[in-house]
């Protein structure tokens, strides 16, 4: 007890320990809780729970266990918060809704994005497959390990994280006096971006941008004007539109509705309900008459809004853009820890801080392999001594009095280390037959190679960082997925709604306020469709090409019908009244110049657009198929009905190209294998639509026809080969290009074998993507940003050169 004469009062001013006490807490929720580190994208919490569940052995391969049993392990031994916390970092882990790449595969109720997940004592959980990248090799000493919040433990102060996990999954995060919002991006993008920064340090946003178009959020949708993604590309803040994926369908057989397959990034169903439901109470939306959510596990989103007969629907998707969650806005702001301290981070800075540690841990791995592999060698070298004259050394220990004498004779008698000495009076009878001494040659022969290796590696900056390039490819290969967000660059410009209210009896009227006068229908290698406003083809050097690449050409009228083709064989009637016009422009017109094909026809699963042909019944359709099949339709054979089978096609087959080809066109294939064969269309007889065809090109064993196009007569024609090898995953190897003039191919007969058109070389063995048509050719990546291709033509048997980024398509 203490006395009141022992008492002090100490004096402190008020203001003083106010700011004392919110910097010191401030500095806790900067540091401890709400901010990631740039290098593994983690908070401390959720790095603690990838950790924990590593050192639990929860792998993707074992059961899963109760999420409840995780939360006690990390917040007994290494968080000092409650577990609602823990739990909610677990959860937002495991929603694929929420990253890009989840790091935790969860079973049962997580949530969804109208409702919260079940408590922790009913979900189970256990690590996702891109988990174990975030912590392979942890055990090699590849980061620092710091003391946890009561020095009875160690936890890593980062993980090695061989994705790049802050800009492929994003974060979100509110500090005391500053936040992060980042958005999820796509891995193979960003690994493709990383490699480009890895061998050109000095490489500019630009160049980074060509990889890394824009960001690519779980829930799929489209983003809505580029500026601001540049701007916080190159400033680390910014803002762009994330809007709905749409498209207007008959839901009943005399009402058309509005069909919503992809929200905005964490927008639910019923939060979007909700809010039409108070836009129609309201009168701010008119011409609404139902909303269904028909979303299930199967199918998925499919939000189905009815409208009322009379009204116009582009009109009230407009409306529905404006005031409901269907259009909302994200705004960026890259706030990441940078050696300990928060810094605002571009693109550039984002790829250079995860390269840096990628470097980093691959060099720390490599130096505790090298000593590793050097003690395992100096006891192999000991273990090789004893084993050469075992009879002495048997006699040597059995002559000694104790351990530590035997010892001292080894030492003196074999001149050996301590430690050799200790481990060959450690060693086990049975490891002193002649096969073991055979085995211990080999493991010394392998450690010598691993050893040079290793050094090697060590010794070169050069090949460092090519270990490290070589692991960031794995690693997309892997783990990465094709893109899911559409980006549109100017708002995919929907043709002008008519005011809300029209009645249907007006459509007709409006249609017809569309002059019917020529123009062209377009179709671009990234599956956008427009029309010109004139009757002004495309120029041939593609400053006027309202795409990176286009894919098909039409000539037709503003109220004509063009055909749609698919790889299931199928033509799709379109009338290009629902197609987007072009505001003619001398400038080069963006991406967002057209709008995604997939929005204005309807495609079976599995069913891609293909090419666009005319059906004004001029001349007959040229299709050809992947196992070298070609067929030529009846030019008058072109029924009435919105969409038609055009060729009888074998199980397993599909349609890679159609055109319309007349009399005196040239037809052409070109095979994996690389050869090319080309034959006048009159050799192909025309048939009605129920026939399969006739073939087309032999194709070689193993070999298939990865492209098939029609070149009118007169056309001044190149050929574009790009090689690689065939097992790598699609869309990630760049391969090497070349383009050669189609007149420097022979043509052959129907039904032949064709002429090389490129030369593999080491590591290539198959064409990724060929081409043929108008000259000059124009490739883009699967984004649609521009590629060049080689500035010289090479020759027809030649190989490649080196593409700088895979190539998305050719046109």
């Amino acid at each position: 007890m203490t006395h009141a004469a022992d008492a002090q009062i100490v004096d402190i001013d008020v203001s003083a320990e106010m700011e004392a006490s919110f910097l010191e807490y401030a500095y806790s929720v900067i540091y401890s809780r709400a901010l990631p580190d740039a290098r593994d994208g983690l908070k401390p919490v959720q790095r603690r729970i990838v950790y924990m569940m590593q050192d639990m052995g929860l792998r993707p391969e074992r059961g899963y266990v109760k999420s409840a049993r995780v939360v006690g392990e990390v917040m007994g031994k290494l968080h000092p918060h409650g577990d609602s916390a823990i739990y909610d970092a677990l959860v937002r882990m495991a929603q694929s809704f929420s990253l890009r790449l989840p790091l935790v595969d969860g079973h049962g109720n997580f949530g969804s994005l109208d409702d919260g997940p079940a408590a922790s004592r009913y979900t189970e959980c256990r690590l996702a497959p891109a988990a174990l990248a975030m912590t392979a090799d942890l055990g090699e000493d590849v980061v620092d390990f710091v003391p946890n919040y009561d020095n009875k433990l160690t936890q890593p102060a980062v993980l090695p994280a061989a994705i790049p996990n802050l800009l492929v999954n994003g974060a979100a995060g509110i500090a005391v006096g500053m936040a992060t919002n980042m958005a999820p991006h796509n891995l193979i993008e960003v690994v493709a971006a990383a490699r480009h920064l890895l061998d050109n340090p000095r490489a500019e946003l630009d160049e980074l941008m060509r990889f890394v178009p824009g960001p690519d959020l779980p829930t799929g949708g489209k983003i809505v004007g580029l500026e601001g993604v540049r701007e916080a590309y190159e400033s680390g803040r910014g803002r762009f539109i994330t809007r709905a994926t749409t498209r207007i369908e008959k839901v009943t057989a005399r009402r058309q509705g509005i069909v919503v397959t992809e929200l905005p990034y964490l927008v639910g169903p019923e939060k979007v309900i909700e809010k039409i439901k108070d836009g129609v109470s309201s009168k701010k939306l008119e011409g609404i008459s139902a909303v269904t959510d028909l979303t299930d596990r199967h199918h998925g989103l499919r939000l189905v809004i009815e409208v009322k007969n009379g009204f116009n629907p582009e009109a009230v998707l407009e409306k529905l853009y404006r005031y409901t969650p269907l259009e909302e806005s994200f705004s960026i702001n890259n706030v990441a820890l940078v050696d300990g301290e928060p810094r605002t981070l571009g693109l550039k800075e984002l790829l250079s801080v995860w390269v840096g540690h990628r470097v980093e841990v691959v060099r720390r791995r490599s130096r505790h392999r090298l000593a590793a592999r050097r003690d395992r060698l100096h006891l192999v070298d000991g273990l090789l001594i004893a084993i050469l004259d075992i009879d002495e050394v048997i006699q040597i220990i059995r002559a000694a009095d104790d351990a530590a004498v035997a010892k001292e004779r080894l030492r003196t008698a074999f001149d050996l280390s301590e430690i050799q000495a200790e481990y060959i009076l450690e060693l086990r009878l049975r490891r002193l037959t002649k096969f073991s001494r055979l085995e211990l040659e080999n493991e010394k022969s392998q450690l010598l190679a691993e050893i040079a290796e290793l050094e090697e590696i060590l010794g070169s900056e050069s090949v460092l960082r090519s270990v490290v390039g070589r692991e960031m490819d794995a690693a997309a290969a892997e783990h990465g997925t094709p893109r899911r967000t559409i980006l549109l660059a100017d708002g995919g410009a929907l043709a002008p709604a008519a005011a809300t209210g029209a009645s249907r009896a007006k459509a007709p009227a409006m249609a017809m306020e569309i002059e019917d006068s020529p123009c062209y229908a377009l179709l671009s290698t990234t599956g956008l469709i427009a029309r010109t406003s004139a009757d002004e083809p495309p120029a041939r050097d593609g400053r006027r090409s309202p795409h990176d690449a286009l894919r098909s050409t039409v000539h037709a009228t503003a109220r004509a019908d063009v055909g749609v083709v698919t790889t299931t064989g199928r033509i799709v009637r379109l009338s290009l009244l629902d197609v987007p016009a072009l505001a003619p422009t001398s400038e080069p017109p963006s991406l967002g110049g057209g709008t995604p094909i997939g929005e204005l026809v309807v495609l079976e699963r599995g069913e891609d657009a293909l090419a666009l042909v005319p059906l004004d019944g001029t001349a007959p359709l040229a299709l050809g198929t992947a196992r070298g099949i070609v067929k030529r339709v009846k030019a008058d054979d072109v029924p009435t009905k919105d969409a038609w089978e055009a060729i009888a096609l074998a199980d397993g087959d599909v349609v890679i190209g159609a055109g319309a080809a007349a009399d005196g066109d040239e037809l052409l294939f070109i095979a994996s294998d690389a050869s090319l064969l080309h034959f006048d269309a009159a050799n192909v007889r025309p048939q009605g639509r129920a026939g399969g065809g006739m073939a087309g090109i032999k194709l070689a064993a193993g070999a298939s026809a990865v492209f098939f196009g029609t070149i009118a007569a007169g056309t001044e024609a190149a050929v574009v080969t790009i090689a690689g090898p065939s097992d790598a995953l699609p869309g990630t190897a760049a391969g090497s290009a070349k383009w050669t003039p189609l007149a420097e191919f022979p043509g052959k007969g129907r039904a032949t074998g064709g002429v090389r058109s490129h030369r593999f070389l080491k590591g290539e063995d198959a064409l990724l993507l060929a081409w043929a048509g108008a000259a000059p050719p124009r490739a883009c990546s699967g984004a649609g940003q521009p590629l060049d291709l080689p500035g010289e033509p090479g020759r027809r048997d030649g190989s490649g050169v080196g593409m700088p980024a895979p190539v998305g398509g050719v046109g």
